[in-house]
């Protein structure tokens, strides 16, 4: 959860830096990619909390699946999507 509020932040940013622009009267190929950078370096700036709440996340996630694999546990979810494309897989001509 706390990657999708980052990401959320992050195009919050880009959204708000794109309008502030656009209403300066930036126009063409070049207010998309300012609007970029200017996210970029206000997110790294200001979003280090919520970056760093995404990364533990992602690594706590990444520990748990390594765990898993290494117990000899699957993954349900994925167990069931290989399962869906075998059958598609077998089914198709």
């Amino acid at each position: 959860m706390p990657l999708v509020i980052y990401t959320l932040l992050r195009l919050a940013l880009f959204g708000a830096a794109f309008g502030v622009l656009y209403l300066v009267g930036m126009r063409g190929w070049l207010l998309p990619v300012v609007a970029v950078v200017i996210a970029l370096t206000v997110s790294y700036l200001a979003l280090s909390r919520p970056r760093d709440a995404a990364a533990r996340w992602m690594a706590e996630r990444a520990e748990r699946r390594a765990a898993a694999r290494a117990t000899g546990q699957h993954d349900v979810d994925a167990l069931h999507e290989d399962a869906r494309l075998d059958e598609e897989l077998r089914s198709d001509p």
